[in-house]
């Protein structure tokens, strides 16, 4: 059996989807998984993101060091990742260190990834960034942004 995605939009969709299920073999023995979730970011999200995170590359000194856009994107995705508090795993690394796992934006939600470019703004207008795309409406979700999770933090 192939895995197939039905993105409900419409009646149609709704009565396609049920007709499916109606059609789906039941066996104790073999169950089929049917999930039911928000879709994954966007295409649109994914080009907007990169570079937002560029930006922060060229123009942030993090600690005394510049970093590359991957390194901002595990940076922004665990400031996400603890504002939600959400664990965030470590490893000692193989040739010495830590290692912190970070979270693969490409399985995020369109949510999660709403949130990811929101604190890329918040961070970046908090730390001077001129941002190659300026858009005032993104500027006032990061404000927003920020103080939300500032009150969530303080609670």
């Amino acid at each position: 059996m192939e895995k197939q995605t039905f993105f409900l939009r419409s009646e149609q969709v709704r009565r396609n989807l049920i007709d499916h299920i109606n059609r789906l073999p039941t066996d104790p023995a073999r169950p089929i998984e049917i999930e039911v979730s928000p879709p994954k970011r966007t295409l649109s999200q994914n080009r907007k993101m990169w570079p937002l995170l560029h930006d922060l590359a060229v123009q942030v000194t993090w600690f005394g060091e510049k970093y590359d856009e991957d390194d901002w994107k595990d940076l922004i995705t665990a400031l996400v990742a603890k504002m939600h508090k959400q664990e965030q795993r470590t490893a000692p690394g193989i040739g010495g260190g830590v290692v912190m796992f970070g979270q693969r934006t490409s399985k995020m939600r369109v949510q999660q990834m709403v949130e990811v470019i929101e604190a890329i703004y918040w961070f970046g207008t908090e730390h001077g960034v001129r941002f190659s795309e300026d858009s005032r409406q993104h500027i006032e979700w990061a404000q927003r942004w920020g103080e939300t999770n500032k009150q969530k933090k303080e609670a």
